[in-house]
């Protein structure tokens, strides 16, 4: 009996050792209610994206934002996202919070969303209320307007990450796979209402007198969906925390009676202390350093580690990310203009005439028929979304990568060669299908990934103790996510100069050489795993 408790020891030791604290076993499946209560996070997020892009340029005009200020504005966000998403991601992988690792950091996102919507929105009408001179007004209006901009879009952009990698944590593979298409869904959804939601002159309707301007009921709204989706959302399903068994183990404890992990919760490092006191070998070779887990994960949370992490990332995330950055080049480079575009060049307005002349009316009804080609991308986005799943077993994820870039391609190429209205609205079904790729098919890649990571482990394991730090989903998701502020970056500063000199037609050209570079890049360098 002593022999056997004995070998129990030592197995439970090295078992644990053998753990990796991204790697808990298994979750259960989880009911399709669950995954449908974690996506309305992608719904209400989508939601006020939607109501920034149809009102923040007039919020700016209506504070008299100089014209100097417009690439601070939004160029500073994205260079902020890119700087810091992977440190706040690689923080999450070892968050030891009792809500979880993502949670904390998704509801701190939220509220910073939250608090940006107040300041761009209701900004201007707080300062007037409050300052009387007209020069200081104008100037304290600007600057609350520009600070709820730069804070809203860098936490919209910042939270994918987390949420990304909170479904990673709490789902088995296949419902991986399930939770990444219903955010893509409600992502579509969540956009088409924001868009509709703009469409209605609220200023003749009864909550608009009630409420003040139209900005304020975009905020009463915005706030109302904002906060139920994400107390849906961080409802949804349990995040056991990441906690270090250092805490919760008494030093006279045997091995035995260590608690195992369960899907009840996840746990950091291991103690590989033997019955009656007796070193495992293993640890001895490890040396002193690993007697601690916490102080390691501080160790892994420095700059140091950061920057080593991400220039020794295996090739495959490395072309996954380079995809990712050439795909959202591409869509946000005709989705940013595609109004002006549908005014200047599909319906010959001219932006700049007087606001009385027939020109700038034309404009404005090309800008009005913009933004419902728009919500025509949003809705099908959600549609495609939803055939995915079926989709993905006959093409693969190859398929469905290689397609979604193509089809933008095309789509916009014959959008800038033939400039019409009706064409024009068809094809805005293809922005819907890029979209809804850009969403899902990256980040399930990174599921992949890390599912195959630590199968290799696993077999390791018995020939050898395997290290245990592990490549966290949280700094995968955001240097993924990191992508699309690069992006961001690329277009707001190249693009408004082409703009500038070509018309906004060299956009969608642009977007449609991209994209189809993107196809063949997709077809013959991302790595596609069975």
């Amino acid at each position: 009996m002593g022999g056997n408790i004995g070998q129990l020891g030592i197995h439970t030791s090295k078992s644990l050792a053998a753990e990796d604290p991204f790697d808990p076993v298994e979750p259960p499946k989880r009911p399709t209610s669950n995954l449908i209560m974690h996506s309305m996070a992608m719904l209400g997020r989508e939601f006020c994206y939607a109501v920034e892009a149809a009102y923040v340029t007039p919020v700016l005009l209506s504070v008299g934002l100089p014209k100097s200020l417009y690439s601070t504005v939004w160029l500073l966000s994205p260079v902020l996202g890119f700087l810091l998403q992977p440190v706040v991601g690689l923080a999450s992988d070892h968050c030891q919070a009792r809500w979880g690792r993502r949670r904390p950091y998704i509801l701190t996102l939220g509220l910073m969303m939250l608090s940006g919507m107040a300041l761009y929105l209701n900004g201007d009408a707080v300062v007037s209320a409050l300052i009387a001179d007209p020069r200081r007004k104008r100037i304290w209006a600007i600057t609350i307007t520009m600070i709820g901009v730069v804070v809203f879009d860098f936490a919209a952009d910042f939270i994918d990450g987390p949420i990304k990698a909170y479904l990673f944590d709490v789902c088995s593979h296949e419902d991986k796979e399930r939770g990444l298409h219903y955010h893509a869904l409600f992502t579509g959804f969540g956009g088409a209402l924001g868009y509709l939601l703009g469409a209605i002159d609220w200023a003749h309707l009864e909550i608009g007198r009630v409420l003040g301007t139209e900005f304020q009921v975009m905020f009463f709204f915005s706030a109302l969906v904002l906060t139920l989706c994400f107390i849906i959302h961080l409802c949804s399903i349990p995040e056991a925390p990441l906690r270090d068994v250092t805490k919760d183990t008494s030093p006279q404890q045997a091995p035995q009676d260590f608690p195992l992990p369960s899907d009840k919760m996840y746990q950091y490092g291991s103690i590989e202390k033997a019955k009656n006191g007796s070193v495992n070998p293993e640890l001895a070779l490890k040396g002193e350093k690993n007697k601690n887990p916490a102080e390691q994960t501080r160790k892994a949370m420095t700059m140091k580690s950061l920057l080593r992490a991400l220039v020794n990332m295996p090739p495959h995330y490395r072309c996954l990310c380079i995809s990712h950055f050439i795909g959202w080049t591409a869509f946000l480079s005709n989705m940013l203009f595609f109004t002006d575009f549908m005014g200047q060049i599909v319906y010959q307005g001219d932006p700049y005439g007087a606001h009385n002349s027939t020109e700038f009316l034309i404009y404005e009804r090309g800008v009005e028929v913009g933004c419902w080609g728009l919500c025509i991308n949003s809705v099908f986005s959600s549609l495609y979304s939803y055939f995915q799943k079926p989709l993905v077993s006959y093409i693969g994820l190859k398929g469905l990568y290689f397609m979604g870039y193509l089809l933008f391609g095309l789509g916009t190429g014959f959008i800038g060669l033939f400039p019409n209205v009706y064409s024009t609205l068809a094809l805005c079904t293809l922005f819907g299908v890029m979209s809804s790729t850009l969403y899902t098919v990256p980040f399930n890649l990174i599921a992949k990934y890390h599912r195959e990571e630590q199968e290799e482990k696993r077999q390791q394991a018995p020939g050898g103790s395997p290290d245990g730090g592990g490549r966290g989903q949280g700094l995968a998701c955001a240097v993924l996510t990191c992508m699309v502020q690069l992006a961001q970056i690329l277009v707001g500063g190249g693009l408004g100069f082409l703009v500038s000199k070509a018309g906004s037609v060299i956009v969608v050209i642009t977007a449609s050489a991209l994209a189809l570079i993107g196809s063949c890049f997709v077809a013959l360098f991302v790595r596609y795993v069975d």
